[in-house]
């Protein structure tokens, strides 16, 4: 079964990632969302830099596939940002997401600072 965002026009997402992060009027970061085939490197420097400016991220992934590619993009993320001195911490949860009118239970996980 493919992952809710393998197609890349789903959800009118794509799996590029931008060195800078759009944030929304409340000034918290936009959602990273992974699919399957999200490369796991590109996916790290999208947390490390949302990290790095605004010390709170949260990445979103639908399937085995994404939450694989996710958990791996995490583990490297925290590699990246080790090399600033900065470790961090993550919180997964369900989500119950709408993609094309129907339904989805995502994982997220919620990246911020260690104290």
């Amino acid at each position: 079964m493919p992952d809710a965002y393998d197609n890349d026009t789903a959800n009118g997402e794509s799996e590029e990632f931008t060195s800078e992060p759009h944030v929304d009027a409340g000034g918290k970061p936009d959602v990273i969302k992974v699919s399957a085939k999200s490369r796991s490197t590109a996916v790290a420097g999208a947390i490390a830099a949302v990290i790095r400016e605004h010390r709170f991220a949260e990445v979103q992934a639908i399937g085995a596939g994404a939450v694989n590619q996710a958990v791996k993009a995490l583990a490297i993320a925290r590699g990246y940002l080790q090399d600033d001195g900065i470790d961090i911490v993550c919180v997964p949860f369900f989500r119950e997401v709408d993609i094309e009118g129907q339904e989805r239970t995502a994982v997220r996980f919620s990246v911020e600072v260690r104290r």
